[in-house]
């Protein structure tokens, strides 16, 4: 059996990921999933098409979904399945204003995902990312692990651009590091970000550090007050898609993402962004990574906020 993984919404977000998925090239099949009719094969077959031309071989299916589950065979037996459906923010909306619609739309996904792919690890995108990824675990009853949410990677990334660009060095020099919560109790690391190996905070005012540190909390609504319709998409799918690879490759790389934390950093039964170790099974561990006394505070700060809303979510 050759590796499978499904994308669960064919939005831009969705076709972005399902893209870098079939060029990675180390899955068989991409399976892409939508509500509006047509649009997923239509994706699909545009995207097979590509193939010639850069060179890959994975097979792209688009499969129409409907309200009471039809459809969700087609994502039968994936290894890994990434939920990116529900509503984008418009400009001016917070996270948090998405949480009861796609609360609805994130459960009947995943209690389909449950039926059709009981092994599959689960990779949340749908905002308010914390709470959707509570949300998802709830309604699989998948083992925790097998749970986890794209944040980290995305928030890292841009404070890591936001870093090289200040700066004017290669991004590849840049090393940067975010935790805590997508939103507004994300907790950026500058002790553990450097640029060529030297400590940020060297190289960097600290009055600097903290306006790209703000630029990066807000770094999506920036997006989405540019576009003026829809959301960031390139960056978060190449977040996503680097996850889905980690886990088919079983590679154990450690990248921050949302995950079930249970005593590490003090911190125990909440879904919070922290480094974790990445593989076959989805979490294998989380990494405590060392933070100072203000950084530790921070984290555990945005863990009572987050604990709080996904409390919530178990009604929904």
């Amino acid at each position: 059996m050759g590796k499978k993984v499904t994308v669960v919404g064919a939005g831009f977000y969705g076709s972005t990921t399902a893209q870098r998925l079939a060029e990675y090239d180390v899955f068989d099949t991409v399976v892409i999933t939508d509500i509006i009719e047509g649009k997923p094969a239509g994706i699909a077959l545009d995207l097979n098409q590509s193939r010639a031309v850069e060179g890959f071989e994975t097979t792209v299916v688009g499969v129409t979904t409907g309200p009471n589950g039809e459809g969700y065979e087609g994502i039968e037996g994936s290894d890994v399945v990434v939920i990116t459906a529900g509503l984008p923010r418009k400009p001016g909306m917070s996270r948090m204003d998405l949480l009861e619609t796609n609360a609805k739309i994130v459960r009947q996904v995943a209690e389909n995902v449950a039926k059709y792919a009981p092994n599959a690890v689960v990779i949340v995108v749908s905002n308010p990312l914390d709470e959707m990824t509570a949300l998802a675990q709830i309604a699989t009853q998948f083992p925790r692990n097998r749970v986890l949410g794209q944040a980290g990677m995305l928030d890292t990334a841009r404070f890591t651009n936001f870093v090289a660009e200040a700066l004017q060095v290669p991004v590849k020099s840049v090393k940067t590091l975010t935790l805590g919560s997508h939103g507004d109790t994300m907790v950026p690391v500058p002790s553990q970000s450097s640029v060529n190996g030297k400590p940020l905070r060297e190289v960097m005012p600290a009055e600097q550090i903290e306006d790209l540190v703000v630029r990066t909390r807000n770094g999506g609504a920036e997006v989405v007050a540019l576009l003026k319709t829809g959301s960031a998409y390139y960056a978060p799918s190449a977040a996503a898609a680097r996850m889905a690879k980690a886990v088919a490759e079983d590679s154990g790389e450690v990248m921050p993402v949302c995950a079930w934390v249970d005593g590490e950093y003090g911190i125990s039964g909440v879904y919070l962004g922290v480094e974790a170790e990445i593989g076959a099974q989805g979490v294998k561990r989380v990494v405590e990574t060392d933070l100072d006394a203000d950084e530790l505070a921070a984290l555990r700060e945005a863990a009572e906020a987050v604990r709080a809303k996904q409390a919530d979510v178990a009604s929904m």
